[in-house]
This record gives structure tokens, sequence and C-alpha cells, in this order.
């Protein structure tokens, strides 16, 4: 790509890539105006109500290229960097009975909401970028789903949403259930992290309880982080063995009689269109590993990992903007009811077996929630 060619593809994303960074601006001042509302959760918030404004046909022409990439290119970055918050150390410290539980909670859940999700009939991938968004860590392991099994942005937009809704209704639920429950503040936190879906839900959920609470929820809830790749693997899997049957049972019968003449236009046709299948582990999930690993065994300065932190927050945030102005408010009430339906009873779901594994944990004396 020559330099004029570049002047002009980036002229056709500024103006999208602009409104997105300015709402990202303006969801920081909402959320730093009202604390219990996330940064993230204000973005999706903000592009779904720019989504449902009358704009001009030009208007939206002019910044969907630039929405665009935010939405898909973006969000991969951000996935990338979400690696630098974890290290395995941290994990490490739970001891093996909670997280083998952690594991358990997010393999059913992942597979429990994905066969209730094609139960229910949703179309395209949203049952799988639903179960990845519930079980794992919300918007992010959307996007990973998403760019694994090439998603259409009206498949990704609606879970998205979903995780969205449920985690702010669990900012207010979960502490307001706390009492109830007789929970201390270490095991409330470790059901936020096991239950919750986006990290900065699990923050804003768990630091009403108290900074033990809150240590507590963020490694519980980043280890649920670390299930990402082998998930996001396990499903490469299961596509790329769907994508075979398809193919298989797409191809010509061995018709007697037809065999000779349709062998060279099968022969053509499979040259021509071969079948493509996704990359098990796609590269920005590498990337990924690799920031896990970097955060793990090299000793990062602070700095570096406030900078980290900083930017996943922005090119997150813009990449939820953009992917709630897909959102068409219309289309998501005339077909989004299975959907709810769905999201609500996978976010039960995953709530109880949290919670159960609360009370395994206290039975045994976890000394991590000690």
């Amino acid at each position: 790509m020559n330099s004029a060619q570049e002047q002009t593809a980036f002229r056709r994303i500024s103006p999208g890539l602009g409104l997105a960074l300015g709402a990202f601006g303006l969801a920081l001042l909402i959320s730093f105006l009202v604390p219990a509302i996330p940064t993230l959760t204000a973005c999706v918030v903000l592009g779904i109500l720019f989504s449902a404004l009358p704009w001009r046909d030009s208007v939206r022409a002019e910044v969907k290229p630039g929405l665009a990439i935010a939405a898909r290119r973006l969000l991969r970055i951000g996935v990338v960097l979400l690696g630098f918050k974890l290290s395995l150390a941290n994990i490490a410290e739970l001891g093996w009975l909670v997280l083998g539980m952690i594991v358990l909670i997010v393999v059913i859940t992942f597979f429990f909401t994905w066969g209730l999700g094609r139960m229910m009939g949703l179309p395209g991938q949203q049952p799988m970028l639903i179960a990845a968004g519930f079980s794992i860590c919300g918007a992010s392991a959307i996007g990973a789903m998403a760019g694994m099994t090439r998603a259409k942005d009206s498949d990704t937009a609606t879970p998205v949403a979903l995780v969205t809704l449920c985690g702010t209704l669990a900012i207010a639920l979960l502490p307001a259930l706390r009492p109830l429950l007789g929970l201390d503040a270490p095991e409330f936190g470790m059901w936020v992290g096991a239950s919750v879906h986006d990290v900065g839900q699990v923050v804003a959920t768990a630091q009403i309880a108290g900074a033990t609470a809150l240590a507590v929820a963020v490694v519980v809830k980043l280890t649920r982080v670390a299930m990402l790749a082998p998930m996001v693997a396990l499903a490469g899997v299961v596509v790329a063995r769907s994508d075979r049957k398809a193919a298989a049972a797409s191809a010509p019968l061995d018709v007697p009689g037809a065999s000779e003449a349709s062998e060279a236009s099968a022969s053509t046709t499979a040259d021509l269109s071969p079948v493509k299948r996704p990359a098990i582990l796609p590269l920005f999930v590498v990337g990924f590993l690799a920031a896990v690993l970097v955060r793990t065994f090299v000793p990062l300065p602070d700095s570096f990992l406030e900078v980290a932190a900083y930017s996943q927050e922005l090119v997150l945030g813009m990449a939820l903007f953009g992917l709630g102005a897909a959102i068409s408010l219309g289309n998501l009430i005339r077909t989004g009811g299975r959907a709810l339906v769905v999201a609500l009873i996978s976010w039960a779901v995953i709530a109880l077996l949290s919670l159960g594994a609360v009370e395994i944990a206290r039975a045994a004396g976890v000394a991590a929630l000690g």
C-alpha cells in the first residue's frame, strides 16, 4: 500500500475511530461521576444509544468503517493486553481445590449455555458467543470466540449487550444478596469473581465489600480469564470438525453413470472454492498467552503495567462502543427474547455453581479465603 492509499484509508476510518475515542472519554466521565457504572459498561450503552438515535444515512456511512475497525481489531488488541493483568503465580496461590472448581464451573457453564442456545434456535454463532461471554470473561471472550469462528457483527453485538446487561445487574443484586447468604468478605469476593462476567464489573461489584473481597475477586476472575485460550482452542476443534462434516454433506453423491461427468466439475469446484477452516488458536490469542507468560516470568516495572492497563481499557472501550453501535434495538426487541432467556438462565446457573463452590471451599477451610 503506497502513501496515497494509506492516507485514503486513514481518512475513511478516522471519523469512526474519533467518535469511538470521544465516546470512551464520555464513558470515563460517567464512571467518574457514578462509580458504580464501569467505564466499559458505559461504552456499550453509549454505542447502543448512538445506534438508536435518528442519524442521517450519510452520518452512519461516514463512521461505519472506523467503528468496524474498532469492533474487530481493537477488541483483539484488548484481548492481548488483558494478558498482562494475569500472573500464573497469583492463580497458583488459590490452591488446587479452588482452581479445580473454577475450571469445572467454566466448562460446565460454557457447554450448558452453548447447548441451551442451540436448543433455543439462536442464529449463527450466538450460542457459542453467549456461552463464552458468560462462562469466561465477558466481552473479551466474545471477541476472541468471534475472531475464531468468523462470526458476523450482528451475531457478536447481541451477546455483548446481554453480558453487559447481566453484569450491570450483578453490581446491584449480588451485594444485596450477601447478607442473606451470610458470606464474609473473602467468600463474597470468590463468589463475585467466579460468577460476574467482565473484569470491570467484578471490580465494581466486589469493592463494595472492601479491599479483601476485591483482592480475592480479581484473582478468581483472572483465573477464569486464563481459561480463554484453552476454551477458544477447544471451540476451534469443534468448529473445524463441523466444517468438515458440512463439506462432506455437500459433496456430490456417487451416482452410477454420473461420476465421470461430475469428476472434472467437482475437481474444478474444489480448486476454486477450498474449505476455509479457522485456526485452532488465533494469532491474538497466542499474543494473549505470550503476555501472560511475560507477566509471570519477567519482572515488569509498575509503570509498564499501568500503561498496559490503561491502554487495554482504552482499546476495549472503543471496541465495545463500536459493537454497541452495531446493535439494532428494533431487531434486538423482535428477535432477542430467546437470547435474553438463554443469558438469564446461564447467569443463574453460573451464580448457583459459584455459590456452591464457595460453600465447598468454606467447608474445606481453604486458606485463600481465610
